[in-house]
C-alpha cells in the first residue's frame, strides 16, 4: 500500500517536471522564434531605407554632372537623360528619396549601437504596436537636427531594441542615419537611471547641438534608462 502511494507521488511528481521542460523549451523556443522574425522583418526594412536613400545620392551626383562641353555628342546627351529619367521615377519631383513604411508607420532612419550589436529601423512615432516591431521617436526635432531627440525603444531582456542599453557607458557611440542617408556619431556622456513619470531631460537645452536621448526600462521595470549622447566633435 506504502509502495503504490510513493510511487503514485513520484509519477505525478515526474508527470509535473516533464510539463514544466517542455513548457521551459517550448518558451525558449518561441522566444528565438520571435526575435528571428522581428530582426528579420527589421532588416527588410532597413534593406528598402537603404535602397531609398542610395537613389537619392546617385541621383544627385548624376544631376551635378549632367553638363556638357564641345565633346559632347549627342549620343552622350540622350544616354545621360535616358539614365536622369529612369532615376527619377524613382524618386520624388524634389529628389526626395521615396518614403519608406513599416506596416503603417513611416520610418524617419535607423539606429546603430556597435557596443550592443544592435541596428533597427527607426519610426516616426513611439506607440504600442511601433514598439513591438523597432524603435521610436517620442520627442524632438528628428533624426540629426539641432535639438534633442528622444528615441523610445522596449527591454525585453532577450537582447531585442534596447535590452542591452544598461551595458553602454559614457563614450560609446550610437550611429544615426536620417531618411536622407546622412549618418552621424553621437557619443554617450550621461547614462541614469530615472522613475517612469521623468520626463525632464526631453526638454534640455543642448546650446545648439545635435543630440539624442535614448530610454528603455530597467530589467525589473521598475526604472527608466536614459542614455544622453550628443555628435562627435560637437
Amino acid at each position: 500500500m506504502f509502495d503504490n502511494k510513493y510511487s503514485n507521488i513520484l509519477t505525478m511528481f515526474l508527470i509535473v517536471l516533464i510539463v514544466a521542460i517542455l513548457g521551459i523549451i517550448g518558451y525558449f523556443a518561441y522566444d528565438l522564434m520571435n526575435r528571428k522574425s522581428i530582426n528579420s522583418n527589421a532588416q527588410s526594412v532597413l534593406d528598402e531605407l537603404q535602397k531609398s536613400t542610395t537613389v537619392k545620392r546617385d541621383t544627385s551626383n548624376l544631376s551635378k554632372n549632367n553638363t556638357t562641353d564641345d565633346n559632347t555628342t549627342d549620343g552622350d546627351i540622350d544616354s545621360l537623360m535616358n539614365q536622369l529619367n529612369t532615376t527619377s521615377n524613382q524618386t520624388t519631383v524634389n529628389n526626395e528619396p521615396e518614403k519608406v513604411y513599416m506596416e503603417d508607420y513611416q520610418v524617419m532612419g535607423s539606429i546603430k549601437i556597435p557596443k550592443t550589436g544592435i541596428e533597427y529601423p527607426v519610426l516616426e512615432t513611439a506607440g504600442k504596436r511601433e514598439l513591438e516591431m523597432a524603435v521610436g521617436i517620442a520627442y524632438g526635432p528628428g533624426l540629426n537636427e539641432i535639438g534633442n531627440t528622444v528615441i523610445y525603444g522596449h527591454n525585453y531582456r532577450n537582447g531585442l531594441f534596447f535590452s542591452n542599453n544598461k551595458k553602454l557607458v559614457n563614450g560609446d557611440t550610437v550611429l544615426i542615419t536620417d531618411a536622407s542617408g546622412l549618418t552621424l556619431t553621437y557619443v554617450i556622456y550621461n547614462i541614469y537611471q530615472t522613475t517612469g513619470n521623468d520626463a525632464s531631460y526631453m526638454q534640455r537645452d543642448t546650446e545648439g547641438r545635435r543630440e539624442i536621448s535614448l530610454q528603455t526600462c530597467t530589467d525589473d521595470s521598475s526604472a527608466r534608462i536614459i542614455v544622453w549622447a550628443k555628435e562627435q566633435g560637437s
